[in-house]
């Protein structure tokens, strides 16, 4: 099906081999080779001006607490090494040991413990280190929080019958530590919304409690994750085939089988696509039901570009998440590589090249 010259999206999105075909039962074209995007015959060796050429990110959709960007030009596997470096080894700073000293509320020592530890906290991760278990405390591993809420009848004639009926994260209070108080002095440590709810309190209850807060990541638990949420789906595509138009007495109904704003319904009752609101489409398929649109149009999604959708949870703002998650792919990047030359290197050591034998086996210098 051919592209119109009018198109607003570039003319290589209508490249056929950048498409998985979306049909009524499964899609096609679906890439799951090692090597995805490499044609037999033909030479599709990296090379970096390419990969810069195609490579774009841009931002579609930005505010205080989320950010939607489009990534092009990458394999799915990048793209989804991104989603999880986002959700589980970005860093942030949560609460991981808590100190119960009174707690005489109707909830359990733990139920409140755990959900303290979920609190997310403003603190920027890049000013810790890393507590190793069993570590030490100091000051620049670990941040200090003591709760003390005690309820009780308030005056008559007040607006609510006690004072501290409810437990909040703005109920903590930050203790500086060492040469804390000079490095947060502009932004004292708390929690990023004041208002989340811990714990429900009568007359005459108590909670007491120390929280020291340490760095970590979200694979080891989900209070470090520093997204609320980080998805991607591929851009969608809807072409209409020109040598079978939509019949024009069931345009309106060809309309409705897409997202508000996807199809356009001239006077003339002609169908067109809106390239503008095409990213909005969930690909229901409801056209794909329907006879009387039987090969009248092809959904397409596009494999390489990405469109994510990122929402904060923590100290990072939503621009910074992107950054943060190629910082810690190109730690990994590092190590591998380290790790490649050390075994190289040893190998030249041992009098012996690294290469394999007529059994297809690895010779590590003769052993």
């Amino acid at each position: 099906m051919a592209s119109s010259s009018s198109s607003h999206l570039p003319q290589s999105v209508f490249n056929p081999r950048r498409h998985v075909g979306v049909h009524a039962e499964r899609v096609s074209d679906v890439s799951s080779t090692e090597f995805p995007g490499h044609y037999p015959g033909e030479d599709h060796s990296w090379n970096l001006a390419k990969f810069k050429q195609n490579l774009k990110v841009s931002v579609k959709r930005l505010s205080q607490r989320s950010v939607e960007f489009d990534l092009v030009g990458v394999d799915a596997a990048i793209a989804n090494a991104f989603r999880r470096i986002l959700i589980a080894e970005v860093p942030t700073i949560a609460i991981e040991d808590v100190f119960v000293f009174n707690n005489t509320s109707v909830i359990h020592d733990e139920i409140l413990a755990q959900r303290i530890g979920l609190i997310p906290l403003n603190v920027d991760p890049r000013l810790f280190d890393f507590r190793p278990p069993g570590g030490i405390p100091m000051d620049r591993n670990t941040l200090v929080f003591k709760l003390n809420v005690t309820c009780e009848r308030a005056k008559k004639g007040s607006s609510s019958p006690y004072i501290n009926e409810y437990v909040k994260s703005g109920d903590l209070v930050w203790e500086p530590q060492g040469e804390q108080a000079t490095v947060f002095a502009s932004r004292p440590p708390a929690a990023t919304n004041p208002d989340i709810v811990l714990a429900k309190l009568r007359p005459g209850q108590v909670i007491e409690m120390e929280l020291h807060a340490i760095k970590g990541v979200g694979k080891e638990h989900a209070k470090w994750s520093p997204v609320a949420t980080a998805t991607y789906r591929l851009h969608p595509l809807v072409l209409l085939n020109p040598s079978k138009p939509v019949p024009p007495e069931h345009a309106q109904k060809f309309a409705k089988c897409f997202s508000p704003g996807v199809v356009e319904v001239s006077a003339a009752g002609e169908v067109s696509i809106n390239e503008r609101y095409l990213r909005t489409e969930t690909m229901s398929r409801e056209a794909l039901r329907h006879k009387e649109f039987e090969g009248c149009v092809e959904l397409k999604r596009i494999r390489d570009w990405f469109i994510f959708q990122v929402e904060s949870e923590g100290p990072y703002t939503p621009e910074s998440l992107l950054p943060e998650s190629i910082k810690v792919m190109r730690g990994k990047i590092a190590s591998i590589r380290a790790a490649a030359e050390a075994l190289l290197e040893d190998s030249q050591h041992l009098g012996g090249g690294v290469g394999p034998d007529a059994d297809g086996d690895v010779n590590m210098g003769g052993q």
